[in-house]
C-alpha cells in the first residue's frame, strides 16, 4: 500500500472518530441546550445546579436515589400551555423552525409529582431534564362541588385541608407527600377504596399533553381509549395537567394505630383475625386497615392500622383486632385531613436507599398468614446490623376495584389482600446484602401462595419495584391494549424512550 493511501486512510479513520466524538459531544450537551432553549422561550421557569430552586427540588424527594439523580436542569411549568411549549421544543416540532427529532435524538427528560416512589429514576433523571409540575397545584370545585378540578402537580395532603371546610373529601394519598400525577395514574390507595373502588376509578377527566404537543382532554365520552389507559398506565401516554376527580361527602371518620407486643400469641391472634376481617361474608365497606409488622435496631413491632370512613368509634367490624391486649393506640373522630397527618408520623420524612416490593393473593387460612409472618421474621434478622436499617411487611385488603380502569382486575371483589416488603438501609454498600434478601422473601411468599392456589400474579404499580413486571401483569389483553393506545396518541414513542423512568410498555 502507498503512503499516500495510508494517509488518507489514517486521515479517514481520525475524521470518523472526530465525528464520532462530536455526536457524542452534542448528545452529551443536548440536554444544556434544550434547557438554553427552554430558559429562551420560558423565562423564569428554567434552574440550574447552582440555582437555590434547582436545589430545593431536587433535595426534595423522599428517597435518597432519587436525590442522587442530577439533572442537567429542572424545568418548572405553570400551566399546561408551558408544558406543551416544552414538548414542542424536546421533539423539534415545526413551531420553532426545528426539523422533528425521533424519540431516538430528543433529549431525555422525566416527569415529576410530589417525588414519592422510592427507586431511582421513577421522577428524576441524571443529566437531562426533570420537568417538576408541583407548580401546577390549583384546586376548583364544581358548582355542585361533586367535582374537584386538581393540578396535576399538587400533593394530595395539601389538597385535602382546602376540602374540610365543604366536608368533602377526594381519594388520594394516606401520607403526606404524595403527589396526585403518580399516584393517581398508577391505581390509588386511600380511606374509601373499599367502598369506591381503586382511586383512579374515581377519576372523571383528564388534561393531558400528548407527544405532538397537543393538549387534550379525555373523558369516557372524549378520547375514552386514552382516559381508560390513564386508569393504571402511569407515564406512558403524555403528561396530565389537571385531573378531574370524584368528589366524598366526608365530615369525622374515625382511625388511627394500636401497638402489641410481638409475641406469639398476638401475631396468632393478628393472623385468626385478619383471616375473618377479609372473609367476604364479613365484608364492611367502611373499613380499611392494615397489619404492620416492624424490624428495627434489631426489634420486631406489630401494630395495626384501623381506619372507618363513617363516624363510629370502636366498630364492631374490628373487634377482633381491638381485644388483643395492646400497649396503646392513637385511635380516634377526627376528619380525613387530619387523619393523613396523623398517620404519616408513623413515617422517616425521607429514606436514603430502599427497596420495595409487592404482591397480592386471595384471602387464606391463618396458618398461611402465620407462615408468612415467620418466614420474613426468619430471613430478615441476618440484616439487623446493617446501618440504619428498616423493613416493614405490611398485609391490607387490596382496593375493591369497580372496574372502571386497566389494572386487569375482576370487579366486586372483596376478598383480595395486597401485600408489601420494604427495607430502608444506609449505605450503598449494603444493597448488595439487602435487596436480594428482600427479593428472596418475596419469592418464598410467591411461592407458598401459589402452592396454595391463592396467588394473584397483578402487581400494584405505586407498591411496586421497578424491577416487578407491572404492565405485564394487568394480563395479555389489557397490555395490548395499552400499546395500541400508545402507538395511537405517542406514535413515534415519545414516552416510551424519552422518558426512560417509570413502568414502560416494552420493557
Amino acid at each position: 500500500m502507498s503512503r499516500f493511501c495510508l494517509n488518507i486512510l489514517r486521515l479517514v479513520a481520525f475524521l470518523h472518530v472526530v465525528a464520532i466524538a462530536a455526536g457524542q459531544q452534542r448528545q452529551e450537551q443536548q440536554p444544556t441546550n434544550i434547557c438554553q432553549q427552554a430558559a429562551s422561550r420560558l423565562p423564569g421557569r428554567i434552574s440550574y445546579p447552582a440555582d437555590p430552586v434547582y436545589q430545593s427540588s431536587r433535595e426534595s424527594y423522599y428517597s435518597g436515589f432519587e436525590r442522587a439523580l442530577a439533572p442537567g436542569c429542572i424545568f418548572r411549568p405553570t400551566n399546561s400551555a408551558e408544558v406543551s411549549q416544552f414538548i414542542k421544543l424536546v421533539t423539534g416540532n415545526g413551531q420553532y423552525g426545528n426539523a422533528s427529532r425521533s424519540p431516538n435524538r430528543s433529549p431525555k427528560f422525566a416527569v415529576r409529582g410530589g417525588g414519592h416512589t422510592l427507586f431511582s429514576g421513577a421522577a428524576n433523571i441524571d443529566g437531562g431534564v426533570t420537568i417538576d409540575l408541583r407548580e401546577i397545584k390549583s384546586l376548583a370545585l364544581s358548582q355542585d362541588r361533586k367535582v374537584a378540578s386538581i393540578g396535576g402537580g399538587a400533593v394530595w395532603s395539601d389538597i385535602y385541608p382546602q376540602l374540610v371546610p365543604y366536608n368533602l373529601t377526594v381519594m388520594g394519598g394516606r401520607v403526606p407527600g404524595v403527589g396526585v400525577g403518580g399516584f393517581a395514574t398508577g391505581g390509588g390507595v386511600h380511606f374509601l377504596n373499599q367502598r369506591h373502588g381503586w382511586s383512579c376509578d374515581n377519576i372523571y377527566g383528564y388534561e393531558v399533553v400528548l407527544a405532538s404537543g397537543e393538549i387534550v382532554y379525555a373523558t369516557a365520552n372524549s378520547y375514552q381509549d386514552l382516559w381508560l389507559s390513564l386508569k393504571g398506565g402511569s407515564n406512558n401516554f403524555g403528561i396530565v395537567t389537571r385531573f378531574d376527580v370524584a368528589t366524598f361527602p366526608q365530615g369525622l371518620m374515625w382511625g388511627g394505630v394500636i401497638l402489641f407486643n410481638y409475641t406469639k400469641s398476638v401475631l396468632d391472634a393478628q393472623a385468626r383475625a385478619f383471616s375473618n376481617f377479609m372473609n367476604p361474608k364479613n365484608f364492611d365497606s367502611a373499613a380499611d386497615m392494615g397489619i404492620i409488622l416492624g424490624f428495627r435496631n434489631n426489634t420486631f413491632s406489630v401494630a395495626n392500622s384501623l381506619f372507618y370512613v363513617d363516624p363510629v368509634a370502636n366498630p364492631k367490624t374490628y373487634q377482633s383486632f381491638t381485644s388483643i391486649p395492646s400497649l396503646g393506640n392513637t385511635l380516634a373522630l377526627t376528619n380525613a385531613s387530619n387523619m393523613v397527618v396523623q398517620f404519616g408520623k408513623n413515617l422517616p420524612p425521607t429514606i436514603p436507599r430502599s427497596i420495595q416490593l409487592v404482591y397480592s393473593f386471595k384471602n387464606t387460612d391463618a396458618a398461611i398468614y402465620t407462615k408468612l409472618i415467620q418466614q420474613w421474621e426468619t430471613d430478615i434478622k441476618p440484616l439487623g446490623n446493617v446501618p440504619g436499617m428498616i423493613c416493614q411487611f405490611l398485609i391490607q385488603p387490596q382496593p375493591v376495584s369497580n372496574g372502571t380502569n386497566s389494572l386487569g382486575l375482576k370487579a366486586g371483589e372483596t376478598d383480595v389482600v395486597m401485600a408489601i416488603v420494604t427495607a430502608a438501609y444506609n449505605n450503598a454498600a449494603d444493597d448488595a446484602a439487602v435487596q436480594p434478601r428482600v427479593q428472596a422473601i418475596v419469592d418464598k411468599h410467591e411461592r407458598l401462595l401459589r402452592k396454595q392456589r391463592v396467588y394473584i400474579p397483578f402487581k400494584y404499580l405505586n407498591y411496586a419495584d421497578i424491577t416487578q413486571d407491572v404492565i405485564g401483569s394487568y394480563g395479555p389483553h389489557i397490555q395490548r391494549r395499552l400499546r395500541a393506545v400508545s402507538k395511537k396518541y405517542d406514535p413515534q414513542g415519545l414516552f416510551q424512550r424519552s422518558v426512560p423512568g417509570g413502568f414502560k410498555l416494552w420493557k
